[in-house]
């Protein structure tokens, strides 16, 4: 409220625990401030990531009478707990009868410490207001969600390719057909749509209406939907899967997410290998707008792992997610225009399932690898932006409850 703190001085003691604070206070109220009414100073103890509470000094009565605009010298003495970590002291006047003056918006003193192997260690110190280390705490969120998916990613980018080596080599290890299968499972599954809506069906594309045109209409149309499907349909279980890591060690477990996603881009390119063999087999050649495929790949990539670490920390809470993702995905793939042409779909409906950020990636992907053409600016800008931002909220959804996992698990 009406208090203003001047020329505070700090100290560690000689054991290292207790910090020893200094400071004038002003009364810039209209009121006596008077010690027998309940006028006291004191301290509290705060999480500096979370803003939770820890621990309350005891209270000290103001040392004399303070008329307004008068002034008093006041010392307080703080122990910190003996846990390793950061510390944020918020040191105050308060009413017995009003409370705390800091939570009326009036200002404080922060101190900001740090315990390391028992002994406390002085960061900085200065007047604030609750008002304004709430907007930093903020701020400091969003500054580690926007740079936090990529600093993860690299910070930790040895370990993922070691996982997601591993993950592909665990899947068909003992089989006869051993690494091979991450080659013939994608084209087993592109073989029987194709034989199911080509050969039975008759379904054909206005581009190309020979079977061998559905063919690479329909691969090219597969090829952003491999990687996508596999990643988010295993991400609902994959925290589960490493519970132990979760549990028992220091493991970065956003990294999980992004192993998935990673794996489905190796499939993917599996996959257009072979797209690429049969289409220079087809037509003779590969075309050289197949260059803008990056400016597909990526905001596809950031897309499917904002979707992953979303639904990697939701499944941790709802264990029926797995199997709810299967019929998700599969009416997503029919809702896709991936083994049908888009003049099949109704009229009225077209404007709305062009929404669907899949919808984009296929188009693009025929438009770069068959008709010989640059992708839809407007619709590669509005991936971009869906990627990106489904990336960043996904992080931040994951980011606020990978704390609680283990108590979960």
């Amino acid at each position: 409220m009406g208090a203003r703190y001047l020329d505070p001085q700090i100290e560690v003691d000689a054991a290292g625990r207790r910090l020893r604070l200094r400071f004038r206070v002003e009364n810039v109220s209209n009121d006596h401030w008077r010690p027998e009414g309940g006028l006291c100073v004191g301290w509290q103890l705060f999480d500096p990531e979370t803003g939770l509470f820890v621990a309350e000094g005891p209270w000290k009565r103001l040392g004399r009478e303070l008329a307004p605009g008068g002034r008093a010298d006041e010392e307080v003495q703080i122990e910190l707990p003996r846990e390793s970590g950061r510390y944020h002291v918020y040191v105050s006047l308060l009413d017995q009868d009003s409370g705390w003056f800091y939570r009326r918006g009036g200002p404080l003193l922060l101190v900001e410490a740090e315990v390391e192997q028992g002994r406390a260690k002085l960061l900085g110190m200065r007047t604030t207001t609750v008002r304004r280390l709430v907007w930093e705490r903020r701020l400091h969120s969003l500054d580690k969600v926007v740079a936090g998916p990529a600093e993860a990613i690299w910070r930790n980018r040895g370990l993922i390719r070691s996982m997601v080596r591993r993950d592909l080599a665990a899947r068909y290890r003992g089989s006869v057909g051993d690494v091979a299968w991450s080659v013939l499972n994608p084209v087993l599954l592109m073989a029987t749509y194709y034989f199911v809506f080509g050969v039975v069906l008759r379904a054909r594309f206005e581009g190309d209406p020979s079977r061998s045109g559905f063919a690479l209409y329909f691969l090219a149309g597969m090829l952003p939907w491999l990687a996508f499907a596999e990643a988010v349909g295993r991400a609902p279980s994959v925290v589960l899967e490493y519970r132990n890591f979760v549990k028992k060690l220091v493991f970065p477990v956003e990294i999980l997410p992004v192993n998935l996603s990673v794996a489905g881009l190796v499939t993917q390119a599996l996959a257009l290998g072979c797209f690429l063999i049969f289409l220079a087999a087809v037509r003779g050649g590969v075309p050289w707008t197949a260059l803008w495929l990056p400016v597909l790949v990526v905001p596809q990539f950031l897309l499917t792992l904002g979707l992953a670490w979303f639904l990697a920390a939701l499944g941790v809470y709802v264990r029926d997610l797995g199997q709810l993702m299967g019929y998700v995905l599969t009416l997503w793939f029919f809702l896709t225009p991936i083994c049908y042409p888009e003049a099949s779909l109704p009229g009225a409906v077209l404007p709305v399932l062009e929404k669907n950020p899949l919808f984009a990636l296929v188009r693009g992907f025929r438009k770069t690898l068959l008709e010989g053409a640059a992708p839809d600016w407007q619709a590669v800008v509005q991936l971009w932006l869906i990627g990106g931002g489904a990336c960043l909220l996904g992080y931040a959804w994951f980011r606020k409850l990978r704390k609680s996992f283990a108590d979960v698990i």
